[in-house]
């Protein structure tokens, strides 16, 4: 056994806020996949179980979405009507676009060079003057067909990773140009609108800003055998916010993609895996905030516009409690720094690198293609659960309460519980193979948890719900019914059901005391969440 864990205090005592920063924004693979009929299913899913409010996703302006082409004396062409489909349909579901501008089209791409498998134009506009025409046109249908006020709701983000090649065939300059001309097209429109950026891939070590300002390089250097005794920066930030300061540019909010587990060596897609200490997400969220702080944009929001546990979308961690529960960890110590955290993505609906091969590849998404929640769906299902002020919190678990109250009495009381095994200091593996996954999965020790709630209502009822590699995880029901590939309806819909934690019932004492002694196994994460 580790250490045992004690958690003792009072529902009726006063809390501190919790921002549920997790709840903010998800990602989504690109904006043609949300015209599909199962992406559309999961999205409403997610919603209604984890309360996402912004849906972020690559290539509004791909040539798949028809938005721009060009007649043959080269006058443009604009056409919204798939834009409106999808941007009408999550509406319908109760979320907003974080709208990412970007691709090119392939009337304005200056390079042939393309990206991932449905071949984004990865390039500047050939023509920063047809872009800026392109944003005004986008910005005045959307207005017109949503209104003011609504458009007021979104955030605008200029293009994505642009410190990588493949996303952007072009230097750090001419993405700050493109950033320029941009958010003025935009603010030109109504000053209230929310425009930001870099957008920029992951923190680096801080000895690799090497390069010449038009150099898209981020560094060479050798990497140290110790990661963590190295100083780790965001990408292009400071310099950005200096340079929009000294070009008087408006920032609203900040973006950058702090993945846990690798960084770019330089800007032509050369990247090398390394594994972190565990708080390393923690630090990265802290530094975001103090680097804000410290620019000429202390205001401006920050938004990490993609994070996971690894940046691979074929790495089977995913699929596995353990990603869940590092999901959990990440949020609950660190996510408090910036303004959102966003999963990327809630969906195997993803073909960056084309459909997976099997129905546990190890895809980004909370769920996968049949439509069967992972393990980190119910991380953001349990975190969702979680009240608005925190009436205790320590390294393990987290005790909160809705709506905030002076007494209990007409409060909700929650609690989370999580075992991150001490056995494993660092952020959670990448596992290219499922055999690694599992193994991963089986390190650790359990750990006894005492929990004793008071000043609860009497006889206040309780669902508790236990997710570990025993129970609530669709992967393991899968490898139990024999590895059906792919399951059949019937066998689907018996994963659908395994796929939920079971739940169990508690009662507070006549008193108006919870009292639980409880044994966490490694990676388990466990809702304690009152009726009612």
């Amino acid at each position: 056994m580790s250490s045992p864990l004690h958690i003792k205090c009072r529902a009726d005592h006063k809390g501190r806020p919790l921002r549920h920063t997790w709840s903010v924004c998800v990602g989504a693979g690109r904006a043609n996949e949300g015209l599909r009929a199962d992406w559309q299913r999961h999205l409403a899913l997610a919603v209604r179980e984890c309360g996402f409010q912004f849906l972020r996703f690559h290539g509004l302006f791909h040539d798949d979405m028809f938005v721009y082409r060009e007649d043959k004396e080269g006058k443009p062409i604009y056409n919204w009507q798939y834009v409106d489909a999808l941007f009408d349909a999550m509406l319908d579901l109760g979320i907003r676009p974080f709208v990412e501008l970007g691709f090119s089209p392939l009337a304005m791409a200056s390079v042939t060079e393309t990206v991932m498998w449905w071949k984004a134009h990865g390039s500047p506009p050939k023509d920063y003057a047809r872009w800026a025409d392109l944003v005004t046109q986008f910005i005045f249908h959307c207005r017109a067909r949503y209104g003011p006020e609504e458009l007021r709701q979104w955030y605008f983000e200029v293009w994505n990773e642009p410190n990588l090649r493949p996303f952007f065939a072009g230097s750090r300059s001419q993405y700050f140009e493109l950033y320029r001309v941009t958010a003025k097209a935009i603010k030109a429109i109504d000053a209230a609108l929310r425009v930001g950026g870099p957008a920029t891939s992951n923190l680096v070590p801080d000895a690799r800003f090497e390069g010449e300002e038009e150099d898209l390089s981020i560094g060479t250097a050798s990497l140290e055998k110790d990661p963590d005794a190295m100083s780790w920066r965001p990408v292009w930030l400071e310099q950005f916010l200096a340079w929009c300061a000294e070009h008087n540019l408006p920032v609203d909010f900040v973006s950058t993609h702090p993945y846990p587990t690798d960084f770019a060596l330089d800007g032509y897609g050369a990247v090398r895996g390394v594994s972190r200490k565990r708080e390393a997400i923690i630090e990265d969220l802290l530094l975001l905030r103090e680097t804000v702080l410290a620019s000429p944009y202390p205001q401006a929001e920050i938004h990490c516009t993609e994070w996971n546990s690894s940046p691979s979308c074929l790495d089977h961690t995913h699929d596995f409690p353990q990603a869940a529960t590092y999901v959990v960890m990440a949020n609950l110590e660190g996510s408090a720094s910036v303004d959102s955290l966003s999963h990327w993505t809630f969906t195997d609906v993803f073909e960056e690198d084309g459909a997976g091969d099997t129905i546990w590849h190890g895809g980004f998404g909370l769920i996968n293609l049949q439509g069967l929640p992972k393990p980190t769906f119910h991380a953001y299902r349990f975190l969702h659960r979680l009240g608005s002020e925190t009436i205790a919190q320590g390294k393990g678990y987290i005790v909160t309460r809705r709506p905030p109250v002076a007494s209990a009495k007409g409060g909700h009381v929650a609690i989370l519980l999580y075992n991150y095994p001490d056995e494993c200091p660092g952020t959670v593996p990448i596992a290219k193979t499922p055999q690694q996954a599992w193994a991963i999965l089986q390190q650790g020790t359990p750990k006894e948890v005492s929990l004793t709630i008071h000043g609860l209502p009497a006889g206040a009822a309780f669902a508790l719900e236990t997710l570990d590699a025993n129970s609530g995880w669709a992967r393991g029901a899968w490898e139990k019914l024999g590895r059906p590939e792919p399951p059949n309806r019937e066998q689907t819909a018996y994963l659908l059901q395994a796929g939920w934690p079971p739940v169990a019932l508690l009662t507070a004492d006549g008193e108006g005391n919870l009292t639980l002694p409880l044994t966490l196994n490694p990676w388990a994460v466990l809702l304690v969440d009152q009726l009612g």
